[in-house]
């Protein structure tokens, strides 16, 4: 039987920074297992809101209301540190250990637990995001921005997560590049029963990925919706505002065409 990532579960959860309301307080539940993308402008609260999963928004000295919990246990009654091996977490700046080789920096968690990682392992976690087993001798700035980004995932995933965060994880990669890497998270979400949080600017990366889209404006979910509401405009203004860009942008590639 196929796993099934755990439900995330927000109950009145509120974010600010001094006076800065990040995240308004807000009642949420993300399904286990699904793949749902927050969208919205820079500012939105969408990455606070993300980063409260894994309580790294506590660690930039974000003021904390309501609770987050992960399969029914609250993450504030989890060590942080217990708590972020079981939650896979990639970023756009990617974070490779410039010093270490590419297996190394996989094997990461492993190491700082004192423990050893074995090869065949090492290069499933490369299989896994179509790289080739010797890319684990490689050192990253041997890598294009594209292969770094699928060593982060990989790593993300080397302590076998439920859950995975992807913090704009696309926004540094050309256009192919990017494509070919978010189609490949997702049918790694799909291969390992993934509960998947996305957060983009990107309203078409959104709609082509995601079960689900929020968006976010100015620390309020203005919009929840699947991506064929979104995509047929019945989703409200803010979210149209948003769809409208990659519509156009069709519209427009189209025209060329004729």
């Amino acid at each position: 039987m196929k796993p099934t990532g755990p439900e995330i579960r927000f109950v009145g959860l509120g974010r600010r920074f001094g006076e800065t309301v990040a995240v308004e307080p807000l009642d949420l539940t993300i399904a286990g297992g699904s793949f749902v993308a927050l969208v919205g402008a820079s500012g939105s609260g969408k990455s606070t809101l993300l980063r409260s999963i894994n309580r790294l928004d506590e660690a930039a000295g974000a003021i904390r209301s309501g609770s987050v919990s992960i399969g029914g246990i609250a993450v504030d009654d989890i060590p942080a540190s217990e708590l972020r091996r079981g939650i896979g977490y990639v970023f756009q700046s990617v974070g490779l250990f410039p010093h270490m080789t590419v297996g190394e920096n996989i094997a990461i968690g492993r190491r700082i637990r004192g423990e050893r990682m074995p090869e065949n392992e090492i290069a499933g976690q490369l299989e896994l995001v179509d790289l080739p087993a010797d890319f684990a001798k490689r050192m990253p700035d041997a890598l294009s921005g594209g292969q770094q980004q699928r060593v982060g995932v990989a790593r993300a995933l080397a302590e076998r997560p439920q859950v995975l965060l992807l913090d704009e994880p696309f926004g540094a990669l050309d256009p192919i590049t990017r494509d070919a890497l978010a189609r490949r998270v997702r049918a790694i979400h799909d291969r390992l029963g993934l509960t998947t949080i996305l957060v983009t600017h990107d309203m078409a990366e959104a709609l082509l990925l995601a079960d689900r889209v929020l968006v976010m404006d100015h620390g309020r979910i203005v919009a929840d919706a699947a991506p064929r509401e979104l995509a047929a405009g019945r989703a409200g203004p803010a979210a149209e505002a948003l769809v409208a860009v990659p519509r156009n942008q069709a519209r427009r590639l189209a025209d060329l065409a004729r």
